[in-house]
């Protein structure tokens, strides 16, 4: 750690790991109301809508904390300076738990907006804004003081930019549901495959360059073109999410055809992070985070790729949307581009903060591992059950119960390969906060 200001990093680590934990135990929950017939007595008490509220909040919170962690710990490298303020990173990292917290708590009382990952109530909304804007303001003075541009700098602001501006069209409720819905897709689909995107690519360019030793004119290089592509491709990829809104009949051929190249700039990424390997010139002191960087590329280009253009062909999503199918490629997704993104960073900047040159990485492997079998088995059964789901109730025109029974034993499934990755994700957790020089593995 070069700079002393990095430190709070660790604490937006340390806050967003048990989130993460928690999340996983809540969509366990999930599961066990597909698998098994839950008594009304507890549905009326802690009902599903409200579970889910709780999984995909938990999601949001605890991913936003280790980008903005992330962000506190690559910006003092990159500028060559300490942070502009480390009070204002400790009142937003504040601000923002205990916005979470109390949201999260509102909802088992009923307090929430009602839509799917947007469920925060207003009054919290404007706090979360005054979190972003300390959180920008904080970064963009630190680079201001610095003067010591670079891309990674430029394209890890531009995209925290767009994300804070983004949240703003998700606040309003609008009378007319289809521009409800239109806006609400600005900020599900333009944070996941805009904002993020710009804030994965930088983020994971920075770490690609210190891990490997590559030079930054590489890496920046090819950044240009995967933002360009990213932009491209997920603006107007968000198409596919207005085919059946009520939008006009031609985001059915725009929302097709960009979505089908949005696979391209991932795996651009793959091949580039295949070239930095044989290039580099300098051996990979912590081949764990290097195995975390080559994972979250792979399996972005599944989840997030592959997966994403057969679900949003419009042929197929007419039958699929909204089914499991899209759970499928959702859990994919999030785990191969941002939760594998986020375990990387941990894994790269936490050894360092503590002053651990070389960690052992023996638990590490098989907490990555297990968390990595158990999500595409997870991914597999999602999908199983989505065909099932979607031929039953959308091709045969049977009931929404009689499609439940037949997908009951892939959620069973589904369930005992979370149980595993849970264990996988408790392990690596364990060993991010209890990590050890490598010399450990000898005594």
């Amino acid at each position: 750690m070069e700079y002393r200001s990095q430190k709070i990093a660790y604490w937006y680590f340390a806050a967003a790991l048990p989130l993460f934990v928690l999340q996983v135990v809540v969509g366990l929950w999930l599961a066990a109301n597909y698998t098994f017939t839950i008594p009304q007595s507890i549905v009326n008490v802690f009902p599903f809508s409200t579970a889910r509220a709780i999984h995909t909040n938990l999601l949001v919170l605890w991913m936003l904390l280790g980008f903005m962690g992330g962000t506190y710990y690559i910006i003092p490298e990159e500028t060559k300076s300490e942070l502009y303020s480390t009070g204002l990173a400790w009142f937003q990292l504040i601000a923002l738990l205990v916005t979470g917290v109390t949201a999260l708590v509102g909802f088992l009382f009923g307090w929430t907006q009602g839509r799917p990952l947007l469920e925060i109530p207003m009054a919290l909304d404007f706090v979360v804004v005054i979190g972003a804007l300390v959180f920008l303001f904080n970064v963009g003075m630190t680079m201001l003081k610095a003067k010591n541009w670079t891309a990674i700098q430029g394209t890890l602001l531009g995209g925290l930019v767009f994300l804070a501006l983004l949240y703003l069209f998700g606040i309003p409720f609008y009378r007319n549901l289809v521009i409800d819905w239109y806006y609400w897709w600005w900020v599900i689909h333009l944070w996941v495959e805009g904002a993020w995107e710009l804030v994965t690519a930088s983020i994971f360019a920075f770490v690609l360059m210190k891990l490997t030793g590559v030079e930054r004119q590489v890496v920046e290089k090819w950044l240009y073109v995967e933002i360009g592509l990213f932009l491209f491709t997920g603006l107007a990829g968000t198409g596919h999410h207005y085919y059946w809104i009520g939008a006009p009949r031609y985001w059915l051929w725009i929302g097709g055809i960009f979505s089908a190249l949005e696979p391209l700039p991932i795996l651009l990424m793959v091949f580039d992070t295949m070239h930095h390997v044989k290039e580099r010139n300098q051996k990979i002191v912590n081949p764990l985070t290097w195995t975390y960087a080559i994972g979250c590329a792979v399996l972005h280009f599944i989840g997030a790729g592959v997966w994403g253009f057969l679900h949003t062909l419009p042929q197929i999503n007419y039958y699929t949307h909204g089914s499991q199918v899209t759970v499928s490629h959702g859990h994919l997704a999030f785990f191969g581009a941002y939760a594998l993104l986020n375990l990387m960073t941990f894994y790269y900047a936490m050894p360092k903060m503590k002053g651990i040159a070389e960690y052992d990485d023996r638990r590490g492997k098989i907490g990555f591992w297990t968390m990595c079998s158990a999500m595409m088995i997870m991914g597999l059964t999602f999908g199983v059950a989505g065909v099932l789901q979607s031929y039953i109730e959308r091709v045969l025109g049977m009931g929404y119960m009689v499609a439940q029974g037949y997908m009951r034993l892939w959620m069973g499934v589904t369930m005992a390969a979370g149980v595993f990755f849970l264990a996988g994700l408790l392990t690596t957790v364990f060993d991010l906060f209890t990590l050890r020089p490598a010399k450990a593995r000898t005594t």
